[in-house]
C-alpha cells in the first residue's frame, strides 16, 4: 500500500474511533432474556470476611436482633444504560433507587464505618481538619485521622468494590462488571456518582475532593461548617458537584450549605436557583433550593429534598421535584451557568461567629 494511503487510513481510524474505545472501555449493553428491574441485597460481612465490627463507634453487624450491614443495589435492564454507577452514602431509600434505575443508572447503597460522627471530634472548638479527616478515613479505609482506626475492608471504597464484584457474579444480567477496572482491583471512578443526604452528602463531597469521580449529588449538605476541607484543591472538577436544599433547613438558615457551596466553587457555574420558580435546566446551575410549604417544620425541611414522606407533593399526590432529581443525576456536566459573585451575606468564617 502506498505510504500516503496508509497514513490516510490510520487518520480515518483515529477520527472515527468511539470515545469509549479511545478510553479502553467497551460500550455498556444488556443481553438480558427477561429485561426487568433487579433489586438485590447482601450483607457486607458475608461478601467480605475481612470486615470487622467497631463497637466503639456503634458500627456493628447486628443490633437488637436486627441486621445492620445489609447493602442494596438496583438496576433496570429495560432502560437504556447510561454507564454510571451511583454510590449512595445514607440509609437505603427505595423511592430514590426506583428513580435512579428509571434514569438508566446502576445504584448501590453500602454499609461502611460511618457511625463515628456523634462520638468524636466533639471538642469546642473542633479542629479545622478533625471531621474532614475522619470522613476521608471512613470513606477510604486509609489512615487520615488519629481519631479512629478504620481498616480498608470497612471503608466505603473497598465495600463498594467488593459489593460490585459480588453483583457482577450474582447478577450478570446487570453488567455490573462494567464498573470494574480490567484487573478487577478497583472501580472505574470516572463513571461513579457519589451521592448522599445530610452527613452522607458531606462525606460524598469530602471523598470527591480526594478521588476524582464522575459527579457528586449533595442533598441537604454539605455541612461541616467549622472545617476547611471544602476549600482544598479538588480531584473532581468543581462543575461536577450538584446541591439541593430547603431554605428552612437549619443547615441553610445557618449558612452551612451556602458556605460549603461557595468554598467548593459552585458560584462559578451559576446563581442559586429556586426550583419552585424555575424550570429545567435551571440555568445550568449547580446550586438548587426549594421553599415549598413545610409548615415551618425544620426537621421536615431537612429531609424534604429527597423522595419520601417529607417530600413536596401536589394536589394529586405526585412529587413536585421529579424534574429536579433527574437533573441532579443526569444533567450534562459540561453544561454550566455563568459565574456569579460570592454572596457577601453568606458567612464563610463561622469559627469567629
Amino acid at each position: 500500500m502506498h505510504l500516503k494511503s496508509l497514513c490516510f487510513l490510520v487518520l480515518l481510524t483515529l477520527v472515527f474511533v468511539s470515545p469509549l474505545q479511545a478510553e479502553g472501555k467497551r460500550p455498556l449493553r444488556y443481553s438480558d432474556p427477561k429485561p426487568q428491574e433487579y433489586k438485590l441485597t447482601a450483607r457486607a460481612s458475608e461478601i467480605d470476611p475481612r470486615t470487622k465490627e467497631h463497637p466503639e463507634i456503634d458500627f456493628v453487624f447486628e443490633a437488637k436482633g436486627k441486621v445492620q450491614d445489609l447493602e442494596h443495589a438496583v438496576v433496570d435492564t429495560r432502560v437504556k444504560p447510561r454507564g454510571k454507577l451511583v454510590i449512595w452514602l445514607m440509609g437505603y431509600n427505595s423511592r430514590l433507587f426506583d428513580r435512579l434505575s428509571s434514569y438508566g443508572l446502576h445504584a448501590i447503597q453500602v454499609h461502611y464505618a460511618n457511625r463515628w460522627f456523634s462520638k468524636i471530634c466533639r471538642e469546642q472548638p473542633v479542629g479545622e481538619t478533625c471531621r474532614g479527616n475522619v470522613r476521608l478515613e471512613a470513606a477510604t479505609g486509609e489512615n487520615f485521622s488519629n481519631q479512629v482506626e478504620i481498616s480498608k475492608p470497612d471503608g466505603m471504597k473497598e465495600r463498594a468494590l467488593q459489593f460490585v464484584k459480588w453483583l457482577a457474579k450474582n447478577n450478570p444480567q446487570g453488567k455490573w462488571d462494567y464498573y470494574l477496572t480490567p484487573d478487577g482491583k478497583d472501580l472505574r471512578w470516572e463513571d461513579v456518582i457519589m451521592a448522599g443526604s445530610s452527613h452522607g452528602s458531606t462525606t460524598a463531597a469530602r471523598f470527591a475532593k480526594h478521588q476524582k469521580v464522575g459527579r457528586v449529588v449533595m442533598f441537604c449538605g454539605p455541612r461541616d461548617q467549622l472545617q476547611n476541607w471544602q476549600s482544598l484543591p479538588s480531584a473532581t472538577p468543581e462543575n461536577r458537584y450538584f446541591g439541593f436544599s430547603h431554605v428552612l433547613d437549619g443547615g441553610w438558615t445557618a449558612d452551612h450549605y451556602c458556605r460549603s457551596w461557595e468554598l467548593i466553587g459552585l458560584h462559578e457555574f451559576g446563581p442559586i436557583v429556586n426550583v419552585d420558580k424555575a424550570k429545567p435546566p435551571y440555568g445550568n446551575t449547580r446550586r438548587l433550593i426549594t421553599d415549598f410549604d413545610v409548615k415551618q417544620n425544620t426537621r421536615r425541611a431537612h429531609s424534604s429534598v429527597v423522595p419520601g414522606g417529607n417530600a413536596g407533593k401536589d394536589a394529586k399526590g405526585n412529587y413536585i421535584h421529579e424534574d429536579v432529581w433527574k437533573y441532579l443525576f443526569t444533567h450534562p456536566i459540561e453544561k454550566t451557568g455563568k459565574p456569579v459573585p460570592l454572596d457577601p451575606g453568606c458567612n464563610k468564617n463561622q469559627r469567629d461567629s
